[in-house]
């Protein structure tokens, strides 16, 4: 396992990864790092054939009220169809679409989108696992 040091002497380790996939193809993955005292996570996405630098430097963070979750468009095909998003338990969430500009608003409840076009699962519940985004089913 890689480490990492962290602030107060924690420790980054990977922790696992989602593998993203339409059907049988690897569309792309999640990589999750854990801190060893907190376990708070820490991801990043790596969709496939998108060779974009992640706007942050180092381990990305979200807020104590949020969770790391996949959001998952069901009218598209490929890597464009799913983002990593911090997203928020209740209410109304905007997130940036994968087109980095577009930007994109639905319902959220108990960490869940309540919407037609898009639906999402937690990273925290789909750790070393396979994810088939055709799929919602599929997803913990």
């Amino acid at each position: 396992m890689a480490a990492a040091e962290h602030a107060g002497g924690d420790k980054i380790v990977y922790f696992g990864v989602i593998n993203v996939n339409e059907g049988a193809k690897t569309v792309g993955a999640v990589d999750i790092w854990r801190s060893v005292i907190t376990k708070e996570l820490f991801c990043e996405e790596k969709r496939l054939g998108v060779l974009g630098i992640a706007d942050y430097i180092g381990m990305p963070k979200i807020d104590k009220d949020e969770k790391w979750a996949v959001a998952i468009n069901r009218k598209r095909n490929g890597p464009d169809k799913w983002r990593l998003v911090k997203l928020i338990k209740q209410g109304r969430f905007k997130f940036i679409d994968t087109d980095e500009e577009s930007s994109i608003e639905v319902d959220v409840k108990e960490y869940k989108f309540h919407d037609t076009e898009w639906w999402s699962f937690l990273v925290e519940k789909n750790v070393n696992l396979t994810v088939d985004v055709n799929n919602e089913k599929n997803a913990r």
